[in-house]
């Protein structure tokens, strides 16, 4: 089973206390985090449940088809995503229980203070097909 693990770092069901944004940090306190994240992957690599990994810059623009000849809308009067998610990693597990396993072992990275941060991940399993239409 495949999932999508999405990083949000600026919220979930309730803010991170405290949570600064990863450009406000330390030096040090950045390469802590990222390191813990590429340890993560690597010890996934070996076990065969890392799949791919990105971060993302955060500049972005949204776009939509408008019709035809009409300018596509972009920054509109909705939540962004540059704003909300920072990055993602797909992992292929045997079972759920494991992907939650994982995404909790991941949100305990450590964060500007050096504690384990808390963050909110969204854990989202891939289409393996789609119905067929009509279903």
């Amino acid at each position: 089973m495949k999932y999508l693990l999405l990083k949000h770092y600026r919220g979930g069901p309730e803010p991170v206390i405290g949570f600064a944004p990863l450009d406000r940090w330390q030096p040090e306190r950045i390469d802590a985090h990222i390191r813990y994240m590429r340890d993560f992957a690597d010890r996934l690599v070996g076990t065969g449940e890392f799949v791919d990994e990105k971060a993302l810059s955060p500049e972005g623009t949204f776009v939509r088809f408008d019709g035809a000849g009409r300018p596509p809308v972009t920054d509109g009067p909705f939540a962004e995503t540059k704003d909300l998610v920072a990055g993602w990693m797909i992992i292929d597990v045997e079972s759920y229980e494991r992907a939650l396993e994982l995404a909790g072992e991941l949100s305990a990275a450590p964060g500007p203070d050096g504690e384990p941060i808390r963050e909110w991940l969204e854990l989202r399993p891939l289409l393996t097909g789609f119905p067929p239409a009509g279903e």
